[in-house]
C-alpha cells in the first residue's frame, strides 16, 4: 500500500485536491477532520485541554473559539496544544491506515496541513505539495469570513514556506491552473500508483 502525503500552505487548494482523490475512489485520511472529530467526541482530549487551558468546553465539545483565545494567554500555547493533540491524532491515523491495509488498498492519501512541520514525511512513501502563486493564495485566504491580514500572517508564520515545501516534495500540483487540469494531474498520480489506466 502506497502512503501519499498531501500538504500545502493555507489557501493553496489542498482541500480541493483531496476531494479529487476521493472522487477517484482513493481513501483519504484528513488530519483536520480527525482533530475536529476528537474535539467533539473524545473525553480524554476534553479533559487534557481543560487541564492545560481552562474552560474551553461548550456543551460537551471543545470550543474552538474559546481554545483559540486561551492559546494566546498561555506561553508556548500552540506547542502545548500540539503535545496534547498530536499523539491522539497519530493513533487515529494508525487505525485508519491499518484498516485500509486490511482492505488491500493500493493507495491511501494522508491530508496533513503541517506535514513537514510535524515530521510526517518519515512514515510516508511520497509527498504531494499543492501550491499556487502568492497573489492567488492571498486572494483566496483574504476572501474567507473573518480573515484579517494579521491572522493570515500569523498562520503563515507557523507554516514552512511554500518554496521549501515545493523543494522537498516528490510531486507538486499548481492550483493556479484550471480545475480540469488539476483533476488530470490527480488522475495521473492515481494511475501511477494503482496501475489503473496504464
Amino acid at each position: 500500500m502506497i502512503r501519499l502525503g498531501l500538504t500545502g500552505s493555507i489557501g493553496m487548494g489542498k482541500s480541493t485536491i483531496a476531494r479529487m482523490f476521493r472522487d477517484e475512489g482513493i481513501p483519504v485520511w484528513d488530519a483536520d477532520e480527525a482533530v475536529h472529530r476528537l474535539y467533539a467526541t473524545s473525553p480524554v482530549i476534553r479533559q487534557k485541554l481543560t487541564d492545560a487551558f481552562g474552560d474551553v468546553v461548550t456543551d460537551g465539545h471543545v470550543d474552538r473559539v474559546k481554545l483559540s483565545a486561551a492559546l494566546k494567554m498561555v506561553d508556548h500555547g500552540f506547542d502545548r496544544l500540539n503535545a496534547i493533540v498530536h499523539p491522539l491524532v497519530v493513533d487515529d491515523r494508525k487505525v485508519f491506515m491499518d484498516a485500509e491495509e486490511r482492505r488491500h488498498a493500493d493507495l491511501v492519501v494522508a491530508d496533513i496541513p503541517l506535514l513537514y512541520e510535524t515530521g510526517a514525511e518519515s512514515w510516508l512513501d511520497y509527498v504531494l505539495v499543492v501550491s499556487a502563486p502568492a497573489d492567488v493564495q492571498r486572494a483566496r485566504v483574504m476572501a474567507r469570513p473573518g480573515m484579517t491580514a494579521e491572522k493570515f500572517a500569523a498562520i503563515l508564520g507557523r507554516q514552512m514556506p511554500d518554496a521549501e515545501k515545493r523543494r522537498r516534495a516528490h510531486f507538486v500540483i499548481d492550483t493556479g491552473q484550471s480545475l480540469d487540469e488539476c483533476r488530470g494531474e490527480v488522475r495521473k498520480l492515481v494511475n501511477r500508483f494503482t496501475g489503473s489506466g496504464l
